[in-house]
């Protein structure tokens, strides 16, 4: 089959690799119709992520026809339509029966390794590095779909795939992003980034009771994005102070919720912190640039709640704590629960309540995957969200 394949830094290809087989009884084989490009994975793209190695399958995002299934899965069978998600869930240890399928204790292979490194381990995921399982990813003709049971859901309508292939990942993200801020009726919720993510987030907002919605990026095609969609007000950093901005919308008191839909390869602008997180993330000091998180901290009004899907890597510094502590601030974090929302999340697109393709600017096949990883990293053509077709 053909699969977009890890080669090292900003080197990715599309080549001939082996076909995905059944390996245990509750696996199936999805032939893959549609799949996406994330943020997350351009952290992999730029050498971000440790624990990669070359050959690696990339992609989280998938969605396809069931092709075959192990002799275990009793709930899918060959032709059925199903959205895969990218988190892998057993469903049966004590977190998965708790929901929270991202911290599943099973899925992970390399679990030891990623407890050495986190002190426990999270579920592993598709298309991650091998601190996060190594398993192939969905930028591919096939996938294999441990515990198949599970993860895929069923699409039995006639939707096309661009209204409900984010239910594998951004959609449920930027849901749950929203949930864990602690939104309450008629609050003002600051979202940091206008990616896909941030616009899903947006969007969930307004669905959880906000009354308010900011959004801050420098993007001109994002930020107008999350005006026409994502009815949101807007800050575009490279213009104006982001703190002072926020205070003056709202009266000093700051904003009640926080979402942090950046993650570890923030841009600031000439921001002081900013250039001193890029020098040491070139020096190897850190790993992540955290200005955005620093910013929110800042921003944040006392006894707020700052949520953060935006994914980080490993270690970083100057994170003001005290601020933090002494504001009373929530911070909720987490890869997402995906099998939690998806069939909630099925129900508002197929009542019309959110159509999520709303975000995509770009529609390729496969082979174009190199070159859409560069113009979608590099923010070029306008491109906020790549689909592309096996």
């Amino acid at each position: 089959m053909r699969a977009l394949v890890w080669h090292g830094k900003e080197k990715v290809s599309v080549d001939t690799v082996p076909d995905p087989t059944i390996v245990d009884p509750t696996d199936a084989i999805v032939q893959i119709t549609s799949t996406a490009i994330c943020g997350s994975d351009l952290h992999l793209y730029d050498g971000y992520q440790p624990t990669m190695e070359r050959g690696d399958i990339l992609g989280h995002e998938p969605m396809g026809v069931v092709v075959e299934v192990g002799s275990q899965v009793t709930k899918l069978k060959k032709g059925d339509r199903v959205v895969v998600p990218f988190v892998i869930a057993c469903g049966q240890c004590f977190f998965c029966k708790k929901g929270l399928f991202a911290a599943c204790d099973t899925s992970n292979p390399n679990k030891e390794m990623a407890a050495k490194v986190m002190g426990q381990s999270p579920a592993g995921l598709f298309g991650f590095s091998h601190l996060l399982g190594g398993f192939a990813g969905g930028q591919a003709e096939y996938l294999r779909v441990p515990f198949a049971d599970v993860g895929p859901i069923k699409i039995e309508s006639d939707l096309p795939d661009e209204k409900v292939l984010f239910l594998s990942d951004i959609f449920p993200t930027g849901y749950m992003a929203a949930e864990n801020a602690e939104i309450e009726p008629g609050d003002t919720v600051a979202v940091w980034g206008c990616g896909p993510v941030a616009q899903m987030a947006i969007q969930s907002a307004w669905m959880l009771g906000a009354g308010r919605v900011i959004a801050i990026d420098r993007v001109p095609e994002r930020l107008m994005l999350a005006q026409t969609a994502g009815r949101a007000e807007t800050i575009d950093f490279s213009k104006v102070d982001v703190y002072d901005a926020l205070m003056e919308l709202t009266h000093g008191r700051g904003p009640d919720r926080c979402i942090d839909a950046v993650g570890a390869e923030a841009h600031a602008g000439g921001a002081a912190d900013a250039i001193l997180d890029k020098v040491k993330a070139a020096a190897f000091l850190a790993t992540d640039r955290v200005h955005v998180l620093r910013e929110a901290i800042m921003c944040c009004r006392k006894a707020g709640t700052i949520s953060i899907p935006g994914v980080y890597i490993g270690f970083a510094d100057k994170i003001p704590v005290g601020p933090m502590m002494n504001k009373g601030l929530t911070i909720k974090t987490g890869q997402t629960h995906v099998q939690r929302f998806t069939a909630p999340l099925l129900e508002k697109i197929e009542a019309g309540a959110i159509d999520p393709s709303f975000i995509i600017t770009h529609t390729v096949p496969l082979e174009e995957a190199p070159q859409m990883y560069k113009t979608f990293r590099d923010k070029e053509d306008g491109c906020i969200k790549v689909v592309l077709k096996p």
